[in-house]
């Protein structure tokens, strides 16, 4: 079965005045539309991948016919990423993270201040396109990094709690060139309910 193109979990608008109603309308209805029809199109005729859900595919990419392979990480991560990036913020959201994760934070990462601090500068530091993120590594212990284009975390390991899009086409009609103003923006949208229910399930 193809994959589809998730809807958004609140209206175009419902993020301002931290991220415009054009861009989040062109983010998902053409970019992430746009990764989800050439996902479907580097798979089809691919034997073996019905069934498996885009996450599953990356967490094995190697399985993927090296022909198809980068196609796969391009598309599939895109279409990944950005189906999580759209669950992670919300209106009215923003403030502290909480529960399990507030505790993992402070313990493994040195407190929110610094997490945010770090993570910042993961995406403001992210040559080109790509993402920040925070994750569950391969140890079990949370970890800052961030990665070039749409390659996503899953293929090395890690669980996506926490991720940041950092294509200009993410922030570029509202902020320009002026990446870091868009990331102390996002902080006010950032849904930490939603990445405690992912901490908590990465931690079984």
């Amino acid at each position: 079965m193809a994959f589809t193109l998730p809807e958004l979990p609140y209206a175009c608008d419902a993020l301002e005045p931290y991220i415009d109603a054009r861009t989040m309308e062109i983010h998902h209805s053409k970019h992430h539309a746009g990764y989800v029809a050439k996902l479907n199109a580097a798979l089809e005729g691919v034997k073996g991948f019905d069934g498996k859900s885009v996450e599953d595919i990356l967490r094995n990419i190697d399985a993927v016919p090296e022909a198809k392979r980068q196609a796969v990480i391009n598309h599939g991560g895109g279409h990944a990423n950005h189906s999580l990036f759209w669950q992670l913020m919300g209106p009215g959201k923003g403030g502290d993270p909480s529960r399990a994760l507030a505790g993992a934070i402070d313990s493994e990462l040195g407190g929110f201040a610094t997490f945010k601090e770090k993570f910042a500068d993961a995406a403001a530091n992210r040559f080109g396109s790509g993402w920040a993120w925070l994750t569950r590594n391969g140890s079990g212990r949370l970890q800052i990094l961030s990665t070039a284009n749409q390659d996503s975390p899953l293929m090395d390991g890690h669980v996506p709690i926490l991720g940041l899009d950092v294509w200009e086409h993410a922030y570029y009609l509202k902020y320009q060139n002026k990446r870091p103003e868009y990331i102390e923006a996002w902080w006010n949208v950032v849904d930490w309910a939603k990445a405690n229910e992912l901490y908590r399930a990465a931690n079984g």
